[in-house]
């Protein structure tokens, strides 16, 4: 594992010593007689852990010496990191592993909104081709509902625009009927409104009246003893007068015969 702050050069001789051991391990087997065959490698897990680590450090050496030797011969600016599956660090950084990651930085930040602005730029196009379409169809409906372009409707077609004006006016005279029925009761509220409002004024005038006649000056005590008594039956009884009722024959103030 190599630190990140360990100088350019240091690093350097690690890569290179990398390179001579691997280089030294081919030759060995050169020398052993050990015959290499290269076939084509299967691109999945190795299942096997101490193949996996084998062919992890040769291929790690191998990767490690072409960054290596790409910051060399093309003068590039090269930085490699690589976490062992045990999450060991190596890395290889052909000048300042931290200038090289920001200047990835603003460059995958340029490209970034440029790309961004790009897919927004169609995202709205498609966005308004969408509406533009829906609109059109809307536009189409509206028209069929209205009785209108129906030349090129088929017979499903015309029953299913009937159906939904059907439904169209059952749904517009129930909220009408529902309408209708909020006004009643809203007048009829008024209507109790008002009459208690007549019956409150109603009492109201008759207390006013019974104050204005209870506040008129009643009759003084000596005048009404001066007024004659009410006269009773039995005293109209003893005052009525005997008529004669005999009967006479004779002129006019003649005595009686």
């Amino acid at each position: 594992a190599r630190s990140p702050s360990s100088s350019p050069a240091d690093r350097r001789r690690e890569i290179f010593l990398v390179w001579f051991g691997f280089r030294l391990d081919l030759w060995w087997e050169k020398r052993r007689g050990a015959k290499m065959v290269r076939g084509k490698t299967q691109m999945k897990r190795i299942e096997n852990p101490t193949s996996r680590q084998v062919t992890f450090s040769k291929r790690r050496g191998g990767l490690l010496k072409k960054a290596f030797e790409l910051s060399v011969l093309c003068d590039a600016e090269v930085a490699l990191v690589v976490f062992s599956p045990r999450g060991r660090l190596y890395e290889f950084a052909s000048s300042s592993m931290k200038n090289t990651i920001e200047r990835y930085k603003t460059v995958t930040k340029d490209n970034l909104g440029r790309q961004t602005v790009q897919q927004d730029i169609e995202k709205v196009k498609a966005d308004a081709e969408g509406l533009s379409k829906k609109l059109d169809a809307l536009e189409a409906c509206k028209s069929k509902l209205l009785g209108q372009n129906l030349e090129e409707c088929s017979i499903e077609e015309l029953q299913s625009l009937e159906v939904k004006i059907e439904r169209s006016l059952l749904g517009i005279r129930a909220m009408k009927t529902r309408r209708f029925e909020e006004q009643l009761s809203t007048l009829r509220q008024k209507e109790m409104k008002l009459r208690q409002d007549n019956e409150e004024l109603y009492s109201q005038c008759q207390k006013e009246q019974h104050s204005a006649l209870e506040a008129a000056a009643p009759p003084a005590p000596a005048t009404l003893a001066a007024l004659p008594a009410p006269v009773t039956l039995a005293e109209q009884g003893q005052q009525v007068v005997d008529v004669e009722t005999d009967l006479f024959l004779g002129l006019p103030g003649t005595g009686r015969s």
